[in-house]
């Protein structure tokens, strides 16, 4: 069994594959087209992603759920993904049922949502899943981490009365203007409409379609129609970046579904004891976590802010007698910030050879501890890929670097 060979020759030197490579990220094999192997260093990525995740929707009132992977075909029949996307789901046979590996997070939440009654107390009620999901997709499309057939979306729900939306698409746009800010994103916004294959009806469709056009001009925001571009059960705010390098990538979107809660027949109790449909607001501000880190990476040429870098600090020593000195600023860095991401170069090998090897896992700060900053107190600081050296007091250092980390900047 072989791992998948990367033709690097068509490649530019910031592909996200060669960069991959270079940081020891992650791999593909044959065994599993289109599914990431991540290696520790790309692991750390995927995590500290996921993490702002968390913490961004804990702060905004959404609960974690998760959700199994295979479920009985009768899920997807009534969600309209059995019919709709026959050729991109993966089935499996268990006890002569057809089962599906799942395509998307949203008929497993809305099984958990149906678990209890509702009241109108509740809403609007914000949950969300990374969910692991599977769409089959031709070995040919296949690319990097931008065309995968398994992969991470992050999946949220807002289920919502319908006077209670204009305000709950203002704050998805908020959180989502946040993230976008937070990786240094331009973005364009467009309003995908109904596409050919689709479920509900058209009144239901005008509703959803005008609810969010309006929420737009209120907003006062530049935007497109796309025409056509709709998801299959409601149309949606489609957020498309601009990355460094002038390419767009659509990655957020907020979709409003009036469908899915009544094929599921999903009701909370109204003020007067009267049952209703809720409105389902469906969002995705990744999009794909591994498409994210694919446009992410070339975008930053590797070169990743401090609390996403594998590796935030490298120490190196210039000889063996500045050891003892380089390892009491490893241990400064380490009880000032406890979960920092730092190792050593203590090899026998010179400081040019030891710098090449650093840059090339585009670690953010490659520290030097020779004689003169041992008498000195002081670090050599190289940072990030900068030719010029510059000298920081460890306290300094260590205060500037804990600011990084923690408040992501």
């Amino acid at each position: 069994i072989s791992k998948s060979k990367l033709d690097s020759s068509k490649l530019k030197e910031n592909d996200h594959r060669i960069l991959g490579q270079q940081m020891d990220l992650f791999s593909f094999s044959e065994v599993a087209p289109g599914m990431v192997f991540w290696h520790n260093n790309g692991l750390i990525i995927y995590n500290e992603l996921a993490e702002f995740w968390r913490e961004m929707h804990r702060k905004n009132g959404y609960q974690e759920v998760k959700t199994p992977q295979i479920m009985d075909s009768k899920l997807w029949k009534i969600s309209g993904h059995w019919d709709k996307y026959k050729e991109n789901n993966f089935v499996t046979i268990y006890e002569k049922r057809p089962f599906l590996v799942k395509p998307m997070s949203c008929p497993g939440g809305i099984l958990i949502f149906k678990n209890k009654p509702k009241s109108y107390k509740e809403f609007p009620l914000k949950v969300g899943e990374l969910g692991v999901v599977h769409r089959c997709e031709l070995s040919g499309v296949l690319a990097g981490l931008f065309r995968v057939i398994q992969f991470t979306q992050d999946d949220a729900h807002v289920y919502c009365t319908e006077k209670q939306i204009e305000d709950e698409v203002f704050k998805l746009m908020d959180l989502v203007d946040l993230f976008y800010k937070k990786f240094d994103f331009n973005y364009n916004i467009e309003l995908s409409t109904r596409p050919e294959k689709r479920i509900g009806s058209d009144k239901i469709w005008d509703l959803a379609e005008n609810t969010l056009k309006k929420v737009l001009e209120k907003r006062k925001v530049k935007f497109k129609v796309n025409k056509g571009d709709g998801a299959f059960y409601g149309p949606k705010i489609d957020f498309h970046l601009t990355d460094s390098l002038g390419r767009t990538w659509q990655c957020g979107t907020i979709q409003l579904d009036f469908s899915m809660p009544e094929r599921f027949e999903l009701e909370y109790t109204d003020k007067d004891n009267v049952k209703k449909r809720p409105v389902m607001i469906h969002n995705a501000i990744y999009g794909s976590l591994e498409r994210f880190i694919g446009i992410l990476l070339e975008h930053t040429n590797g070169r990743l802010p401090t609390w996403l870098s594998p590796t935030q600090v490298r120490v190196l020593s210039f000889t063996d007698r500045n050891i003892d000195y380089a390892k009491k600023i490893i241990e400064k860095i380490g009880s000032a910030i406890p979960n920092v991401r730092l190792d050593a170069d203590f090899r026998q090998t010179t400081i040019p050879a030891k710098v090449k090897d650093a840059e090339l896992m585009r670690i953010p700060y490659i520290l030097v501890a020779g004689d003169k900053e041992e008498k000195e107190n002081t670090i050599a600081v190289r940072v990030r890929g900068s030719k010029i050296i510059q000298n920081f007091n460890v306290g300094d250092f260590v205060s500037k670097l804990k600011r990084e980390i923690t408040e992501r900047t």
